[in-house]
């Protein structure tokens, strides 16, 4: 049985309809999976990128695309009245839930659902307490300890060569986006094409742009 680390911040639509996606998609095989919070902006910075929301353009085509694709597949979806926003106290609640800041799937659920149903400010101090609430975390989101725990998260995720979420790690491998999603299935199925060489060649196709 393969085991599956899921790379996931709740800001992301993407990340919010592969987590709904998932299971649909590997239906039938057997796999177990770590959900694994990580803070999307920390990724950004470490690779000196800027997210998608933050060009005018592909702000908003971003939104009219997550919105299709949450229509094709059937899922629940409203863009938050703020967004981006600041997705650190849902990344350190989700993390506060386990002892070993390790969520699991009701907890990853519900804070999704908290950012991306309804259409409300998911940073809305009086929101964060209502599910603060609800999911009853076994310690303090605001503690040192939580907050260690998330950078810790950061850190294991770039030693991954994970560069955004939603990503999916496999046996050092990583799946990015959800899209991957299929090219993941194949590889727990045991695709023949992992066995070619492709996969490693990837990394030495010389760029003529400085990286």
């Amino acid at each position: 049985m393969k085991h599956i680390t899921f790379y996931l911040d709740f800001i992301s639509p993407y990340a919010y309809l592969a987590f709904k996606a998932l299971p649909k998609s590997l239906l039938g095989l057997s796999y177990s999976v770590t959900y694994k919070p990580v803070f999307l902006g920390g990724l950004l910075k470490h690779y000196q990128k800027k997210g998608p929301a933050e060009f005018p353009s592909q702000r908003a085509w971003l939104y009219r695309q997550v919105q299709w694709l949450a229509h094709q597949q059937g899922v629940a979806m409203d863009i938050p009245s703020q967004h981006p926003f600041n997705p650190l106290g849902l990344l350190r609640l989700a993390l506060a839930c386990d002892a070993q800041g390790l969520p699991n799937r009701y907890v990853c659920e519900t804070l999704f659902d908290h950012v991306w149903v309804g259409g409300l400010d998911a940073a809305d101090s009086k929101r964060v307490q209502e599910v603060t609430e609800q999911l009853a975390p076994s310690r303090d989101p605001k503690s040192d300890g939580v907050k260690q725990e998330l950078n810790a998260h950061g850190e294991s995720a770039i030693a991954q060569g994970v560069f955004g979420v939603p990503a999916f790690e496999v046996d050092g491998k990583v799946f990015w986006g959800l899209d991957a999603l299929p090219m993941l299935r194949d590889y727990l199925e045991n695709g023949t094409w992992f066995e070619s060489p492709q996969w490693d060649e990837a990394d030495k196709v010389n760029s003529a742009f400085p990286l």
